[in-house]
Parts: structure tokens; sequence; C-alpha cells
């Protein structure tokens, strides 16, 4: 389906699909998707599937509602910078996939407060390849840190050399930093996701999960790996 307006274009029509980048519109020659099928890509579909079958056959019709209504009182922007308003039903697989992504508990009733969760301006990282530790700076400050059930889960990117100053993904899961009643100190360190040496350049990114379920947009930093 192509959908069009006067300053842009998004979609597929014919041989061609037209999207924007961070240059700007552009136009390719359309080619039919694989099916991925890696260790990784299945677990993400099972999570999927699980949630599907939960909305549509455990959830309670107050439950959906619940979820609905938080969806139409948190808009959010799509690719081209639009503001949209996800179904209750995206918003409950947003937030319950990352939560057990994370080893964590799903969360059925809705989120009461109409917020995303919050970001963390503060977040850095850098990698040690003496260790293969990944070091987590952020603001221990922050409301999630300080909530039991609370946590930013890390997300890395594989290494590149440092002369690459763009990278939006594949990410890859790499551990969470969990709140509790007495926050967690920073920085906290993970095992790294990909074997990293000094001198590489990696990215990570983070989202910060509340204990209701609201679920933060993904921030990013860059870093650099160390001896």
């Amino acid at each position: 389906m192509l959908v069009r307006s006067d300053e842009e274009k998004s979609g597929s029509k014919g041989g061609s699909t037209y999207a924007r980048n961070r240059f700007g519109a552009y136009c390719r020659q359309r080619t039919k998707p694989v099916n991925p099928s890696t260790p990784l890509q299945q677990e993400q579909r099972s999570r999927f599937a699980l949630l599907t079958n939960l909305w549509n056959s455990v959830l309670t019709p107050a439950e959906r509602a619940a979820w609905d209504l938080y969806a139409a009182n948190v808009p959010m922007l799509n690719r081209l910078g639009q503001v949209i308003n996800p179904t209750g039903f995206n918003h409950y697989c947003r937030s319950n996939s990352l939560i057990l992504q994370a080893g964590g508990d799903r969360v059925d009733a809705a989120p009461q407060i109409y917020l995303k969760g919050e970001q963390d301006p503060t977040f850095a990282v850098e990698a040690s390849e003496s260790d293969q530790k990944l070091n987590v700076t952020f603001d221990n400050t922050l409301d999630w840190a300080n909530e039991v059930d609370g946590f930013m889960a890390i997300f890395l990117g594989s290494p590149r050399m440092t002369n690459i100053n763009f990278f939006k993904g594949p990410w890859r899961y790499t551990g969470k930093i969990v709140g509790a009643a007495s926050p967690p100190s920073s920085p906290q360190a993970l095992d790294v996701s990909f074997p990293v040496t000094k001198g590489q350049k990696i990215w990570a990114q983070a989202r910060i999960i509340r204990a209701d379920g609201r679920v933060s947009d993904p921030f990013r930093c860059a870093g650099l790996v160390v001896a």
C-alpha cells in the first residue's frame, strides 16, 4: 500500500518502495523479504506469538480496554516522524516483549499513568578488551532506579572502526540494570554481546521499563573499547 501526501510517500506500489531515512526521502526497487530464522529471531517471534495468544485468550475485556485507553492517551512517532496512536494491543506487546526478553514477569494490567518511561540523558558506555565487559554509566536518581521491578535494558551493536560515525542496528540484547529501593550504583558492568578489541567503537541502545509496564523510547550512545 502506498501512503502519500504533498510532502512524502511511504510504502510500496508496483515495483517501487518509497521511504525516508536521515538523508531524506528515497525510492528503491521493491524486493521480496526473506524469512529469517536465526535463534534470536525465532525467540522474538515466539514472544509475539505468546503475547498475541494471551491478548486474545487470557486478558479480560476490561484489561484490553485499559490498554486501549492507555494507547489513546500516549501518542508516538512513526518512522516518518508523524504522530500516531498505536492500539492497546501494540502497547501490550511493546511493553511485554521487552519485559520477557529481559527475564521479567509480564504485566497484564495497563499503566494508569499516561506517559512512556523516561530516558536518561547521562547514558554512556565504555567496553574493556581485557575482561570483555561493558561499563554502563547512568543516572541512578531517576525513578526507575529507585523502583522494584523497574529496569534499564541494554542492547549492543557489533563493534566498528572508529571512523564510522553512524549506526542504526541491528541490536543484540546485552543485559539489564535492575532498580531497587536502594538504587544500583553507577557505573554497572555487563558482559558484552560481541567480542571487542581495543580501539574499536561500539554503539549501545537502552530502554527504561517501569514496574507498571511503561517503556521509554530507545536512546543511544557511542563509546570506545579500551585495554
